[in-house]
């Protein structure tokens, strides 16, 4: 039997943003956007359960593991606050996913420029039918140094 369900933008975001960051059962991941909750839940639904919505992730203190930030149909200057207040939660390692609304290209290396400013390695990214993700890593800014 075939379903006519529609499926919303927000579940068909997920399965390419947790390919594209590579996400683990065992990744503590916070989720922020606007979907936020929606998404949280739709992920832990599917197994992912150290999973947390901005709206519940404790205080910023570099305990997760994986940032998925969906920022579809809200503007670059709110996604500038929003970065600047959830590097904070992510660890050292951490890898940051933005998920926005298809862009020109002149966009997009605003983008990868302002994830460099705040200490990210643009790795990788993905166009897809519902807007396009970038995936960055935090950069060590001052590797550790073995002693001689």
């Amino acid at each position: 039997m075939a379903h006519s369900l529609v499926i919303p933008a927000g579940d068909r975001i997920i399965e390419p943003m947790i390919a594209l960051a590579s996400c683990s059962k065992q990744h503590r991941i916070v989720v922020a956007g606007s979907r936020a909750v929606e998404l949280m839940l739709e992920l832990q639904r599917r197994g992912y359960a150290r999973t947390a919505a901005t709206a519940n992730c404790g205080r910023p203190a570099g305990q997760y593991d994986v940032a998925l930030v969906d920022w579809r149909r809200r503007t670059f200057k709110t996604l500038e606050v929003a970065l600047d207040w959830l590097v904070d939660f992510l660890s050292p390692a951490g890898t940051l996913l933005v998920w926005v609304d298809p862009q020109k290209a002149v966009a997009n290396e605003t983008l990868r420029l302002s994830l460099e400013r705040r200490g990210f390695v643009v790795e990788g990214g993905t166009v897809h039918e519902c807007g396009c993700a970038v995936l960055a890593r935090r950069h060590e800014m001052n590797p550790v140094r073995k002693a001689a």
